[in-house]
């Protein structure tokens, strides 16, 4: 550490753009650490049932916001932005809906299958779906893409890649002037395209993308805490996330995937996919960007060029990161159980600082 060495990063306070609060008693138990900090957050829909409906979505955010308050967490501070889960059945006149409700942002895509409770995802987007893509289009709404085939001959590291010649490249044709947000992207491939591709497109990009590789799946035997999907990639896919990430490119921003699971249905014979980042992920994210060089690029990365894509205006207020060795908690309480952090155990150099 040099004397120049920074010891407090202030940044606009940020948003994430791609964050799993669950309901219920799981939903208690981490709301209040995205609350902590971040000013917003776009919330996934695919509860059990799935959030098809703007009524649905003002629904859950009541929950969102009735759990903050129980769980101490000051209401006021944190947005919730909602979506809904597109399904091939999906009427059109919803869009019209949630656009007018002011509170759901972005419609989602999740190829069936694709993910954690995807199973009545999408079968036919250019098909069945087309009267809903007009309509975001028309509204201005962003469609938020899990980005991979979901066939099951298709190897699992191939099928972001697979997804941007089948899908996006299709939908971007067919829907030129509609926003679409890249979530979690994995790949060189993920990065490049949307790097280089025409329109409104743009990614998210999660801590643990930037931070890790494969290899971190297997360290020391199977680790289910670091088992996510899209899944880790090799180290080549890393440094282009990373470069992206690092560049000041504003059509990539911060969106953690933060998807809490039981500790017991990681450590399983078929463990559940997501990582949690939700309590740690501006320490993370820190740690990533410094190890690049390009510290000084967090800030447009977490706090500017998410609010800027989605037309909404940059937070007014400020979030200290200090340099402090922090051990992550080995576990967290989670409603009856507990859930296990990604990097349990290690150190990590930044914390947010208290107050």
């Amino acid at each position: 550490m040099t004397s120049d060495t920074p010891q407090r990063l202030t940044l606009t306070r940020p948003d994430d753009w791609h964050l799993h609060l669950r309901d219920g008693a799981a939903l208690e138990a981490v709301v209040a650490d995205s609350a902590r900090q971040f000013a917003r957050a776009i919330v996934m829909p695919n509860l059990k049932p799935p959030v098809t409906t703007t009524d649905a979505a003002v629904a859950y955010r009541d929950r969102i916001l009735a759990a903050l308050r129980q769980a101490g967490g000051d209401v006021t501070a944190f947005d919730p932005l909602m979506t809904l889960y597109l399904t091939d059945n999906m009427p059109a006149d919803e869009i019209r809906r949630a656009k007018a409700s002011g509170v759901v942002k972005a419609v989602k895509l999740y190829p069936a299958g694709a993910t954690t409770n995807s199973d009545a995802g999408v079968t036919d987007l250019l098909g069945r779906c087309a009267p809903v893509l007009e309509a975001l289009q028309r509204e201005d709404m962003p469609l938020l893409v899990h980005g991979e085939v979901t066939d099951p001959s298709t190897d699992v590291f191939d099928r972001e890649a697979l997804f941007i010649d089948q899908v996006m490249i299709p939908l971007r044709r067919a829907f030129p002037a509609l926003k679409v947000v890249f979530e979690h992207i994995t790949t060189r491939d993920g990065a490049h395209y949307v790097r280089d591709a025409e329109g409104p497109v743009a990614a998210t990009i999660t801590p643990q993308h930037l931070l890790y590789n494969r290899n971190a799946l297997f360290i020391g035997g199977v680790r289910p805490h670091w088992y996510c999907l899209p899944i880790l990639k090799r180290e080549v896919h890393r440094e282009a996330l990373v470069e992206v990430a690092t560049s000041g490119n504003p059509r990539f921003f911060l969106g953690t995937d933060s998807a809490p699971h039981a500790r017991g249905l990681k450590e399983h014979a078929c463990g559940c996919a997501g990582c949690y980042t939700a309590l740690h992920a501006m320490p993370l994210y820190a740690m990533a960007f410094e190890k690049a060089g390009r510290l000084e690029a967090l800030d447009d990365f977490a706090s500017r060029f998410g609010p800027e894509f989605y037309g909404l205006p940059r937070n007014t207020g400020t979030l200290v990161l200090e340099r402090v060795p922090t051990v992550v908690p080995d576990e967290l309480p989670f409603g009856a159980t507990t859930i296990v952090p990604l990097a349990a155990g290690e150190t990590l150099d930044w914390r947010v600082a208290a107050g």
